[in-house]
């Protein structure tokens, strides 16, 4: 009796492993290690984390400036006239996504095209540096002037001298090529003047 159960207990022992191909029971085909199994699939190895592209940052984009003929000279002389009698204007950057606003006082023609002035160390410099596009706003108690364009940096000595001969009281603070003065060429402008009962005049240079 002994000897029968020995013996199917062989049988049973010597039939289960036939079903399997490998010794050890893991892999849920057959209860045996995947990678040892014949009967599990291959698995793919797994290919390294590669990092991701940096973006470099897209050059700025060269300010766009109005057509010789299509700017309206005289329309310019008009605007400088009135920003010029006004004295004080309200000049609107941005800085991030927060608009900045402050009272400015320079305006000037240089090689005809309508010039600002400003202190390279100040915040307004920082913006139009960063975003040249800007506007500014005065009103003289019956017509108001909004005027739209984009700032560029003209580094020349020449045009700094002719902003500062027209404004001497800021030689206490300024000179050309001092590192600090910086002027801006106002380029693409669009300018709006505007009053009360009256249709909006626009004037593009």
């Amino acid at each position: 009796m002994k000897r029968m159960m020995i013996c199917f207990c062989a049988i049973a022992i010597v039939t289960t492993l036939s079903a399997c191909k490998c010794e050890e029971p893991q892999c849920p085909a057959c209860n045996c290690p995947a990678e040892a199994c014949q009967e599990a699939p291959a698995i793919a190895p797994k290919a390294p984390d590669q990092a991701a592209p940096q973006k470099a940052d897209a050059p700025k984009a060269a300010a766009k400036e109005t057509p010789a003929a299509e700017r309206d000279l005289e329309g310019q002389k008009e605007v400088f006239d009135f920003m010029k009698k006004q004295k004080t204007y309200y000049l609107a950057t941005v800085e991030n996504d927060q608009p900045r606003v402050r009272p400015f006082g320079t305006v000037e023609i240089f090689e005809g095209n309508l010039y600002i002035q400003t202190g390279r160390k100040k915040n307004v410099s920082h913006q139009i540096e960063e975003n040249g596009k800007i506007e500014l706003c005065t009103f003289d108690g019956e017509r108001w002037l909004r005027l739209a364009a984009t700032a560029v940096a003209d580094d020349r000595i020449e045009a700094q001298t002719h902003m500062l001969d027209a404004y001497p009281d800021l030689k206490k603070m300024y000179q050309p090529g001092d590192g600090n003065t910086v002027v801006y060429k106002l380029v693409d402008v669009t300018a709006t003047f505007h009053s009360f009962g009256a249709e909006p005049r626009v004037i593009r240079f």
